[in-house]
């Protein structure tokens, strides 16, 4: 696998891990996972203790929006890329006393087959995750624990009390703009899930403590 940078987010243990695709007449071919290049480049050490359980594919039609789900017992982090069309991915901080609890940031993940390198995005326990789509998209992602349904919770990414202030702005109008459109594709559960100060008040929020989880 071809790793040509490791890049932390405004949420530091957030990371975008950018790999390299051999181009050619015919198209490419890419390595997009070699457990031992995961294993001894330094700067993504941490997942020396990480081991991926799980593999999921999700098919989204255009204008759906997904999330933010989580889950403990096991705890799952994700490493997401997209396969075709055109993902932004959300990721919310639910870590109690961090100090950006309660703030949600975006990363736009178009798949371009012409690129030269493809992406991965890491999002760790501690945060909620979802995605907008902008096209009809393909995605798949490898999660560090297998489904727990019983020990799960989602955020709604419609909660008027998500702190937008470290997101992109671009990237926000961009989800303004979907969310309010008419076709816009969305669970009950999803477009019903908690607050963030409903979950801060929910005894199940202690499963995720600052530095803790």
């Amino acid at each position: 696998m071809k790793i040509i940078s490791i890049t932390p987010l405004i949420f530091p243990d957030v990371k975008i891990i950018k790999f390299g695709r051999f181009n050619d007449i015919r198209g490419y071919f890419t390595e997009t996972f070699r457990k031992s290049d995961f294993l001894t480049n330094s700067d993504i050490s941490f997942f020396k203790k990480v081991e991926f359980v799980q593999s999921n594919e999700s098919f989204s039609k255009t204008n759906t929006l997904r999330g933010l789900h989580f889950q403990w017992n096991p705890y799952m982090g994700k490493l997401v890329r997209t396969l075709f069309g055109h993902m932004i991915d959300l990721f919310l901080d639910i870590r109690l006393k961090s100090p950006t609890f309660g703030k949600i940031a975006a990363y736009d993940m178009p798949n371009n087959e012409s690129e030269n390198f493809g992406e991965w995005i890491w999002i760790p326990p501690g945060f909620a995750h979802g995605n907008v789509f902008l096209d009809d998209t393909l995605i798949e992602y490898s999660c560090t624990g297998e489904y727990s349904p019983n020990c799960e919770a989602c955020i709604s990414p419609l909660s008027k009390d998500l702190d937008w202030s470290l997101c992109d702005q671009n990237l926000k109008k961009v989800f303004n703009e979907s969310v309010t459109n008419s076709n816009l594709k969305i669970t009950d559960k999803d477009k019903n899930g908690l607050t963030v100060q409903q979950w801060k008040k929910d005894d199940r929020s202690k499963n995720f403590l600052y530095g803790k989880c």
